[in-house]
This record gives structure tokens, C-alpha cells and sequence, in this order.
């Protein structure tokens, strides 16, 4: 798909990249109701994803315009343009996987943080977090594979 042959930060802002953001965000609520509400819909924790991702988000576009100069987003997934990262060149690989090790843990912490805040007068804190890193590692993946299939 000539769509997804671009940065992935020319892709967030076309419509099936805010419907994918949209489809994760969504996910990521209904699982995190599932742990930890045991039902598809709690509203404090929809509010509490939506809020995490947004700060997320905005934090990522922030931190990759003050590491690549001013460009918003410039994060170089290989399957959504193979012309900025060569998978095989090893340098390049190695540093992809600690991009996504950092991007990962930064957005733990940053989502950990808001379902702290919105959440720990109904859960324990070790659920919450538990239930975030479960909630991210899936919504990864799937989105992953999803953003794959697209390019196939």
C-alpha cells in the first residue's frame, strides 16, 4: 500500500493513521476494563487511556523533534517505510530495537502515571500497573502485525 511507505509521522496525520491510533486507544480501554473492571466499559478507565495516550503521543512528537532536529515523529518503522531503516544492516536493527525498548518503557511510565492518577482510589497500584504493561505489550503486537498486513 503506497500509503504506508512513508514516515511514520507523515502516516499518523492521514486518516487510517488516526483511525489506527484510534483502533489502539480503543483496544487498549476495553482491555484495561477487562483487567481491571472485569466488563468491556468503565468510563474513568476509558478516560484514563484517552488521557494516557494523548500525553503520550504529545510527549513522543516533543522528544522526536528535540532528537531529529525539529522533525515531528521521524521514528523509522521498517514495515511502514523500508527506505529509512535497512532491517539488515546490524547497526541499524540494533538501534531500531533500543528505539523501541526506550519508546516502550517511555510509554509505560508515561501511561502508568496517568492510570495512577486516575485510577488508584478504585485499584491497588501493583494492578494498575500490571494491568498497564499487559495492556501495551498487546496493543504493540497488535498493532504490529496489523500495520504489517496493511503493507503486504
Amino acid at each position: 500500500m503506497v500509503l504506508l511507505d512513508v514516515s511514520f509521522g507523515i502516516f499518523a496525520f492521514t486518516p487510517y493513521g488516526w483511525l489506527f491510533m484510534l483502533f489502539v486507544i480503543l483496544c487498549e480501554a476495553i482491555l484495561m476494563s477487562k483487567c481491571l473492571a472485569k466488563a468491556n466499559f468503565n468510563k474513568l478507565i476509558y478516560w484514563s487511556q484517552i488521557t494516557g495516550n494523548v500525553v503520550s503521543g504529545i510527549t513522543g512528537i516533543i522528544i522526536s523533534m528535540a532528537l531529529n532536529g525539529g522533525w515531528w515523529l521521524v521514528v523509522w518503522f521498517p514495515w511502514v517505510s523500508k527506505h529509512e531503516v535497512n532491517i539488515h544492516h546490524h547497526g541499524q536493527l540494533m538501534w531500531l530495537i533500543v528505539y523501541y525498548l526506550v519508546a516502550f518503557l517511555l510509554t509505560l511510565i508515561i501511561e502508568f502515571g496517568i492510570n495512577y492518577l486516575f485510577l488508584h482510589k478504585s485499584y491497588h497500584t501493583k494492578r494498575i500497573g500490571s494491568a498497564t504493561l499487559k495492556v501495551n505489550i498487546a496493543t504493540y503486537v497488535l498493532g504490529a502485525i496489523l500495520l504489517a498486513l496493511l503493507v503486504c
